[in-house]
């Protein structure tokens, strides 16, 4: 009996169950899902999601006013930022081609907040337009990346193709040149003339190049010489760099070699030299004619006053220059001058551009050099040296180079251009 009743028992309990779960609802079973963090934009240190964002570039009669203005920002904003930071913002020197940020308010209104002008791929400035207006200036953290660079000129080539076959940005060619110019005529390489290099690149972001830093060492080997050149700075040269070689003996020459960077030597100093544009007929010639493109910079040799810059006969448009009572030079044959009589030049200042002003067959510019009045070779001249650094300061100057001399002495001479070495160091300015 008690078997009986504990069955009957165990029966209703059962269905008892069973009817509770089919009176369950079912559920549908959700897996639980991260958490998503919103990302969040960031520019120039501003958050891009609290502002409607318009990317552009200046264009040819754009003004900083006009632009503001149609951006519905207020005069008196405008004006102070015009007068009371000029020296932080000129705004009449914004640049056709240069890029910008504006960042609007997200009402209706659209009211610029915020303008970014970039100066270069590092540098840029903020307006600020957000109560008082303000403007500042900036950079992008950068991140500098040390390269050593090696090549050797063989036949037929020159200084930028051997640095174009590695991929190496064409102003460490300029900068190699500029710190040669005054020891060294690139359009006289030999076979066999090799070079090494150390400078930093720039990388925003650690992808994006940004260009190079001058150049901190070098080594030129030209026609079997040997010429170390090392950038140094010191309280001497009022904190200016220069370019030294192993002996603390600076590059630099009281005169450039020539007249333009990249000029094709096409006749020298002959006073014998037989001219086709005068029936081949024998007439001196007292200057040395570098051929260049129409429109190439012509630059001052040497620090100087303009003594004339007008256009004379054959001599066609021309600018002299007195560097002091000793040397004179003259350019011919310009498209244009730069210069006016009576102005200041520095070494290196474009002073006018290669043209085919009065007698001549192709562009080139014609460059005469006096001596005490008188036209000599100006590539037979042994000219004047600059000063060589004080020998109170040659201690710590080679005890300065000593690790960059090693390290240039170590770099192999490429044989192919896809070896490269770089070595990589990064810091935020």
């Amino acid at each position: 009996m008690n078997n009986f009743l504990g069955v009957l028992f165990l029966v209703l309990l059962l269905a008892s169950c069973k009817e509770e779960n089919t009176a369950q609802p079912t559920h549908e079973i959700v897996q639980a899902q991260p958490k998503v963090e919103k990302v969040i934009t960031k520019q120039f240190g501003f958050e891009l999601d609290n502002f409607k964002v318009k990317f552009d570039t200046i264009k040819r009669g754009d003004s900083f006013g006009e632009l503001m203005i149609t951006h519905k920002v207020d005069y008196p904003k405008i004006a102070k930022i015009s007068q009371d930071y000029k020296d932080t913002f000129d705004v009449r020197k914004i640049r056709v081609g240069k890029p910008y940020m504006i960042l609007q308010s997200k009402d209706t209104s659209e009211t610029a907040q915020v303008f970014i002008y970039e100066n270069d791929a590092v540098n840029y400035t903020v307006v600020d337009f957000r109560d008082n207006a303000k403007a500042y200036k900036s950079k992008r953290k950068v991140k500098y990346v040390e390269r050593e660079a090696s090549g050797v000129i063989t036949n037929g080539s020159s200084l930028s193709q051997v640095f174009d076959e590695q991929g190496i940005d064409y102003s460490v060619t300029h900068d190699l040149a500029n710190i040669y110019a005054w020891t060294i005529d690139f359009n006289g390489l030999q076979k066999g003339d090799k070079f090494k290099v150390i400078y930093k690149e720039k990388y925003i972001n650690d992808s994006i190049y940004a260009g190079s830093e001058a150049i901190e060492s070098a080594y030129f080997e030209h026609n079997g010489k040997p010429i170390y050149a090392f950038a140094y700075e010191n309280d001497s040269l009022k904190s200016l760099i220069d370019y030294f070689d192993h002996e603390a003996n600076s590059l630099r020459r009281t005169f450039l070699r020539m007249p333009v960077e990249y000029g094709r030597l096409s006749s020298k100093y002959n006073l014998k030299r037989r001219i086709r544009y005068y029936g081949n007929r024998i007439r001196p010639h007292r200057g040395t004619d570098y051929a260049a493109a129409v429109g190439t910079p012509i630059l001052a040799t040497a620090d100087g006053v303009v003594t004339e810059s007008t256009r004379k006969g054959g001599n066609g448009k021309y600018v002299k220059i007195r560097h002091n009572s000793k040397y004179s030079t003259q350019y011919l044959h310009m498209r244009k001058q730069k210069v006016k009589r009576g102005d200041n030049v520095k070494q290196g200042d474009v002073i006018g551009w290669v043209g085919m002003t009065g007698n001549t067959s192709g562009p080139h510019v014609c460059y005469r050099f006096w001596r005490d009045g008188k036209q000599v070779d100006p590539l037979r001249e042994e000219l004047p040296k600059a000063e060589p650094l004080a020998e109170t300061l040659r201690p710590a100057y080679f005890e300065f180079i000593e690790p960059k001399k090693r390290q240039l002495d170590c770099i192999e001479y490429l044989a192919t251009p896809e070896k490269e070495m770089l070595t990589s160091l990064e810091f935020e300015e």
